[in-house]
């Protein structure tokens, strides 16, 4: 790579950065200050001026890339490979146990026999690897110039998200969902989880820390059922989901804060992102069992010599020379899958003493049988009571079904635009059910009189209201059955059942990757002393991103990337509005139900009229104040306000 910085030399020689770059820096620890030694941009500070092309120390267009799962982790790995890598997409050969791309994110089916999708992923506008990516991957349905972003704008930018019935109760009855319900102390509680160090919750539950009218509150509702959160999952995870996301809190309630694509989130990214990939050269070996990796350690550091694979049968190992990668997609959420249909329930007999056997955890584990420094996979896949709950897609013609769809819906659900605007939860069904009617069509070859909807439950170990078993031991036309009970429409079941297809989706691993966990159970990216590996997806640890969502994947890719090739380039930290005062003021506010906070409006007085007036969310002029939690905090403030008056 010389020849490229050459005229650089007399700088780039002298330089104390240069081959010595924090890939992954870290915003929770950093104080931000300008000093002569700082010369890279702070840890969060998103923008164009990153969109710099990474350079490394050397050239690596002779090294070959091996990437264990196609999935979008794995396939922004070699985006970042070819492109801040420079190596030759020809050099880049995905290794995937399945028949098909993209891991979990899918969607398959046709009208005939029915749609499937597994799960969906909630989008935000400040992913900023996956946006990173996809202002660069040719458009879907727009000519060239035109990228995925560029039509994931013109769809969103057009047609408003927002739910008109995000709770519903009483068979069918539209609930309100205006109020969060949270009483002081627990919104207290809430602030003092955002002000607690990460070391602090080790291991720690959510209904270990919150009372129980919190875990009875619209707040949790909503919570939970959009983000698939139960009690007994990871406290510290809630933490970082409420750190990543407080910009969007006063948008939770009514789903405002959320942007879709026009199509399921398979075509709308792997599709396009896939054929890039494919035109420049990448190789796809489907089929393809990955059951260990050979690793040679000693005092300089672990190398990967070798890849052992088992394909129709035979068992091969693939040798890795000087100079190339291995990436590793550790675990699987989706794994061991069990189906249903109309007729047939998945029926899953849950045995713990058997979890975490299949290809995709058997990998992780036998890498952790080398060193402890690659986590510890069983916290994860050992307890399927806990981390399992079961999808449901519906294929459905006109029928009762659809025409009571159209009650909830903020616009007609054949319109092509923002139908129910996400998840409506039944939150008096004792399965905790939530379905949901994104844009139609949801698939590019979706007939014009079909519809797809998403239903999910999360409470797997209880029977229904009025079918009287547990959730998958119900066959498709149960469930069925069992949501028409809860929107009051049983009268019609008949009909009902004769337009819908019902595809079924019991998933063990689902939420594992929320597990209550502590520090070195997940893997670093490139973990310590690793040459020449690096590990992506959902179970490996980053700074403050959070896990289950395209982001957090893609983040994992481009950190081990960078890392691995030692390039002049970091990987920014999750966007950092969670320290913007305007969204902290705001967050204040929606937790209070819109009501002012003690204090408010003394803000109000001091900024009316001044050029920060606009921080401060909306008060009526004669609007009471209330008592709130910063209520031992007020004589303290007005002290202030009468020394700045002073």
């Amino acid at each position: 790579m010389k020849n490229i910085t050459s005229k650089f030399d007399k700088v780039l020689n002298n330089s104390t950065t240069y081959g010595n770059v924090n890939h992954e820096p870290d915003s929770s620890t950093e104080t931000q200050l300008n000093t002569p030694e700082k010369s890279m941009p702070f840890s969060d500070q998103i923008g164009n001026y990153q969109r710099n092309i990474g350079i490394s120390l050397k050239s690596y267009e002779n090294s070959k890339i091996y990437i264990v799962g196609s999935g979008i982790a794995g396939m922004a790995a070699a985006y970042y490979f070819i492109r801040d890598g420079r190596i030759p997409a020809k050099n880049i050969t995905f290794l995937e146990q399945l028949h098909i791309d993209g891991g979990s994110l899918d969607g398959a089916g046709n009208p005939k026999d029915g749609y499937i999708i597994r799960g969906g992923r909630e989008m935000d506008m400040t992913y900023e690897n996956l946006w990173d990516i996809f202002q660069d991957i040719p458009a879907l349905e727009m000519p060239s110039p035109y990228t995925v972003l560029d039509e994931y704008r013109l769809i969103n930018d057009n047609d408003s998200n927002y739910s008109k019935a995000r709770l519903i109760h009483k068979n069918g009855e539209i609930k309100d969902f205006s109020k969060f319900g949270l009483n002081k102390k627990d919104q207290l509680a809430i602030v003092k989880l955002l002000l607690k160090r990460k070391d602090e919750l080790d291991d720690l539950t959510i209904e270990d820390y919150f009372s129980e009218t919190f875990l009875e509150s619209n707040f949790w509702t909503f919570w939970r059922t959009m983000f698939a959160f139960e009690n007994w999952h990871s406290l510290l995870e809630l933490k970082l989901y409420m750190h990543r996301f407080l910009h969007a809190i006063d948008g939770l309630n009514d789903l405002s804060s959320l942007v879709f694509p026009k199509y399921n989130q398979y075509d709308t990214f792997i599709t396009p992102l896939r054929k890039f990939l494919e035109e420049k050269g990448v190789n796809i070996k489907f089929h393809t069992l990955i059951k260990d990796l050979v690793i040679q350690s000693n005092t300089e550091g672990k190398v990967v010599e070798g890849i052992i694979t088992e394909h129709e049968g035979k068992e091969n190992r693939t040798p890795i020379e000087k100079d190339d990668f291995v990436i590793v997609t550790t675990g699987s959420m989706t794994e061991d899958t069990f189906y249903g249909d109309n007729k047939t329930a998945p029926i899953i007999g849950i045995d713990n003493s058997t979890s975490g056997k299949s290809a995709g955890w058997m990998l992780w584990k036998n890498l952790v049988a080398k060193s402890p420094i690659f986590g510890k996979p069983e916290k994860f896949c050992s307890n399927i009571e806990k981390s399992s709950w079961e999808s449901v897609t519906l294929t459905c013609k006109p029928s009762a079904f659809v025409e009571k769809l159209k009650e909830y819906s903020v616009n007609d659900p054949y319109s092509g635009k923002t139908v129910t605007g996400g998840i409506i939860t039944i939150t008096d069904s004792n399965w905790l059910m939530s379905f949901t009617c994104n844009r139609q069509p949801h698939f590019p070859d979706q007939p014009d009189d079909i519809l797809v909807i998403w239903v999910y439950a999360l409470f797997m170990d209880k029977s229904g209201n009025y079918i009287k078993k547990v959730m998958p031991e119900c066959t498709g036309d149960e469930i069925l059955t069992e949501l028409s009970f809860h929107l009051g429409i049983l009268d019609k079941l008949d009909n009902i059942i004769a337009n819908t297809i019902v595809k079924t989706a019991f998933m063990p691993y689902i939420t594992s990757m929320f597990m209550p966990r502590a520090k070195g159970d997940r893997p670093r990216v490139v973990p310590e002393g690793c040459k020449n590996l690096g590990l992506i997806g959902q179970f490996v640890e980053t700074n403050n991103d959070v896990v289950f969502t395209m982001e957090s994947s893609i983040r994992t890719a481009r950190i081990a990337v960078y890392k691995l090739l030692n390039l002049n380039k970091q990987v920014p930290d999750i966007n950092p509005l969670q320290y913007d005062i305007r969204h902290l003021l705001k967050a204040v506010r929606t937790l209070n139900d819109g009501k002012s906070f003690l204090g408010e409006s003394i803000l109000h007085k001091v900024l009316r009229g001044t050029y920060f007036e606009h921080i401060l969310p909306p008060i009526e002029e004669d609007k009471e104040e209330h008592e709130s939690f910063f209520a031992e905090q007020v004589n303290r403030f007005k002290d202030w306000i009468k020394g700045v008056k002073d």
